[in-house]
């Protein structure tokens, strides 16, 4: 197995409040999405909505995953003002939320 170098993935389980209306979700995906372009050590984002048919999801109905160059990247995210102010907007219209990092890892056969 061969751990990336330095990459590290830092991934969101969320769950929206019942009165967020898809236009101010729409808005937050668009902010979240725009971070790229304004924190240097996160290098991109995806994002979509559970479409698994194990009904595991627990209550959680959209992912976001973003990446960065290294943990000490994650680390220089967190305080940045972009995230920072967007945060204030996002954190308010979440019922739940699960963050996970994770070193992604290449099994090779």
């Amino acid at each position: 197995m061969e751990e990336a170098k330095g990459l590290v993935k830092h991934v969101l389980l969320v769950r929206f409040k019942d009165d967020t209306t898809p236009d101010q979700i729409e808005e937050l995906i668009k902010g979240f999405a725009n971070l790229v372009n304004l924190v240097p050590p996160m290098k991109s984002f995806h994002w979509g909505r559970d479409v698994s048919i194990e009904n595991a999801h627990q209550g959680f109905t959209h992912v976001f995953e973003t990446t960065f160059e290294s943990t000490e990247g994650i680390a220089e995210y967190l305080p940045h003002p972009a995230h920072v102010e967007f945060s204030k907007r996002f954190l308010p219209r979440l019922e739940k939320v699960l963050v996970v990092d994770f070193k992604p890892t290449t099994v090779r056969t």
